[in-house]
């Protein structure tokens, strides 16, 4: 957290920020300066959702085509093939999420879906067809790809009170896991998520948005340090090894998840939690943490490429070291159970045999899986398997986080002046577990949602100033679960790598004379390698857990630090692109794995608090749902400011020793303690 204005960061001097405002408009009529931390879907989509009247400024830790986005290969879920359903999708949804969605989150989701899918079609999204080369069908109010940008209001129909709408395209739609219709629509086979960034860089490129790479963000710049009333203002970043602050009236989030916690795991290494970490510094509420998805199937070689839950929905089968299918005893729906459920299961075979289980794949037949799964084929061959003709051997991999920063439905946070979208966001849809290929559209439907209020000038959380500013009412709270618990976070506080004031190094550290960054010899214990840290989060808080592990590990997490760098000369920016270089390799590592030690003490704080299994959290000394722990919990820092879940006033009985507090944003919320 970087703290400025009057009183600076700690009560010191500190930079201003020039021009933040305390609403989500300048009072002097100047177009709102908009940050969009993170270039996947639901950060160019945010984007490209503001429109022309907002000064947006993305920026983005690598390339702007390096997100996550790119490598999601099943597809989009949305109700809009013939017979389906909104009703459908949000009853999968629903049972998916065991227990935890919030229910008015997944119907904003799915009953927003068929208007997102054709927003993705106006920005040129090309949706496998049943009949490739076939007419799209023009759709209403459609623009060229790439326009102005802004999308016109919701249509006149409302696609919650039917089945499938007429005018989509007869979509090629597949069927994944925990599905009850063929709702999954994919683009160049495997490779929709590639599709999907290409053609919202394109639209982004086409519509003029500023776009700042290579620029990794250090912390959230927050006015008013310790008071109520405190806001975020803009975003501390780091290019070419120089720190420079961009100043905003809103900034939104969409940096993904965390799964570079994980050595095994299917997300790119850029995803290490940065923005999650930055806004739990900043004081701002996260939940959920816990729960991170494993993928079932990635390809049990170095990388750990995933092999699509399509494949499995076409007909491919598991099986053990003995050729037997394992699932069809397992589950009802075999194959096709949550990911939770047979993600668990291929690691108990694993354990007993000692070997992978392998993906058949054979009996769809090779033409089919040349042509519809190209990718996964081609990324077979390369780790030497021809999946045509023989199986593959397959393990689970971090995938997902359904945990993040929590949200209302319009991807406002607990701070004013802060948003968050796609994976990065606890929004209530997922629960303790995703339902499959809802991710994208999640980045999507609240992507659009956060745009139309920041465009409606409803940045505040509070209520009451939100309908004063937007003249609208504000969005339902989220998380209608009875409560929010506190966790403890051992070892876990605010501070970011960069120490004290704006300039001034810590102790034992030395600054280059070029101004570049430098590290300190004040290593306070030890300091965690990355592979460190992978290995005990993946024996502790992998798809198998338990509480002797667990404690184990958050000893060993308390015991690690990271030693300071020291502070670089800022430069105070209102906006703006920059040809700085990228940073060196190992530079950036240096500055990602403090995000991942306290994002990792979090979960495990958390996984260690939740004493019941539940979705993707398995619990082998507590191996059953506990409908005590049908709540969410909310990791707290030791020295957290006071803006995090603010207005304590009790609501129900707490267990003991346990704070209860409810929020207006977050209501009812049983908070998990992070203490030092």
């Amino acid at each position: 957290m970087r703290g400025v204005g009057a009183a600076g960061a700690g009560g010191g001097g500190g930079a201003s920020v020039a021009g933040a405002a305390s609403s989500g408009v300048d009072a002097a009529g100047a177009p709102p300066r908009v940050v969009v931390v993170g270039s996947g879907v639901a950060g160019l989509v945010t984007a490209l959702a503001l429109g022309p009247a907002v000064d947006v400024t993305v920026v983005t830790k690598g390339a702007v085509s390096d997100g996550n986005t790119r490598y999601a290969q099943g597809g989009v879920a949305a109700a809009v093939m013939p017979g389906d359903s909104v009703a459908a999708h949000v009853a999968d949804t629903l049972a998916a999420g065991a227990g935890l969605c919030d229910p008015r989150a997944v119907e904003v989701l799915c009953g927003d879906g068929p208007d997102r899918i054709r927003d993705l079609l106006r920005w040129g999204v090309a949706f496998d067809l049943r009949e490739p080369g076939a007419a799209v069908p023009p759709l209403a109010g459609s623009d060229a790809p790439g326009g102005s940008g802004a999308l016109e209001e919701p249509g006149a129909s409302d696609p919650r009170a039917a089945s499938a709408v007429e005018e989509f395209p007869d979509f090629d739609a597949g069927l994944e896991a925990a599905h009850s219709f063929h709702r999954i629509l994919h683009a160049g086979g495997d490779a929709t998520g590639f599709e999907v960034e290409s053609a919202l860089v394109r639209a982004v490129a086409a519509a003029g948005i500023r776009v700042v790479e290579h620029a990794f963000l250090v912390d959230l710049v927050t006015e008013g340090a310790e008071t109520e009333e405190r806001r975020v203002g803009g975003v501390e970043l780091l290019r070419g090894g120089r720190r420079e602050v961009l100043a905003a009236d809103v900034v939104v989030l969409a940096t993904g998840g965390i799964g570079q916690l994980y050595p095994h795991t299917t997300n790119p290494a850029v995803t290490t939690g940065d923005g999650a970490a930055a806004a739990l510094r900043a004081g701002a509420v996260l939940a959920d943490v816990e729960f991170v998805q494993f993928h079932p199937t990635a390809l049990a070689v170095p990388g750990s490429f995933l092999v699509s839950e399509a494949v499995r929905g076409d007909g491919a089968v598991l099986r053990n070291a003995r050729g037997e299918r394992f699932m069809a005893g397992r589950h009802p729906l075999a194959d096709l159970a949550p990911r939770d459920v047979v993600a668990r299961e291929i690691a108990r075979e694993m354990i007993e045999t000692g070997q992978p289980v392998v993906l058949d794949a054979t009996g769809i037949g090779a033409e089919e899986l040349r042509r519809r799964f190209p990718t996964i084929t081609a990324a077979a061959l390369a780790a030497g398997f021809d999946w045509t003709r023989e199986p593959v051997p397959v393990a689970p991999a971090a995938h997902y986080w359904m945990g993040g920063i929590a949200t209302d439905l319009d991807g406002r946070t607990s701070l004013p002046g802060l948003f968050a979208v796609g994976e990065v966001a606890c929004t209530g849809v997922h629960g303790a577990n995703r339902l499959a290929s809802n991710s994208l559209l999640e980045s999507v439907v609240f992507a659009h949602r956060a745009a139309e209020a920041i465009r409606a000038g409803a940045a505040r959380v509070d209520a009451v100033q939100a309908d004063a500013v937007a003249g609208t009412p504000a969005a339902p709270p989220v998380f209608d679960a009875p409560a929010f618990r506190r966790v403890p976070v051992p070892g876990a506080l605010s501070s970011s790598i960069f120490p004290r004031q704006l300039g001034e190094a810590a102790g034992g550290s030395q600054r280059s004379d070029d101004g570049t960054l430098a590290a300190t010899a004040a290593i306070v214990t030890k300091e965690p390698t990355r592979a460190e840290l992978h290995e005990l989060l993946w024996r502790a808080a992998g798809v198998h857990r338990d509480g002797a592990s667990l404690r184990e590990a958050a000893a060993r997490l308390a015991s690690w630090q990271i030693a300071p760098i020291a502070r670089t000369p800022l430069i105070a920016q209102e906006s703006g692109a920059s040809t700085a270089p990228a940073f060196d390799p190992i530079e950036i590592e240096r500055l990602e794995t403090p995000n991942l030690l306290l994002l990792a003490r979090a979960v495990v704080a958390s996984a260690l608090a939740r004493e019941e299994s539940r979705g993707a959290h398995f619990r082998a000394d507590f191996p059953a749902v506990d409908p005590a722990f049908a709540h969410h919990l909310v990791p707290v820092l030791a020295d957290a400011p006071v803006a995090q879940l603010p207005h304590p006033e009790s609501h129900f009985d707490a267990a003991p020793g346990v704070e209860v507090h409810s929020h207006p944003h977050l209501p009812r919320i049983h908070r998990a303690k992070v203490t030092a």
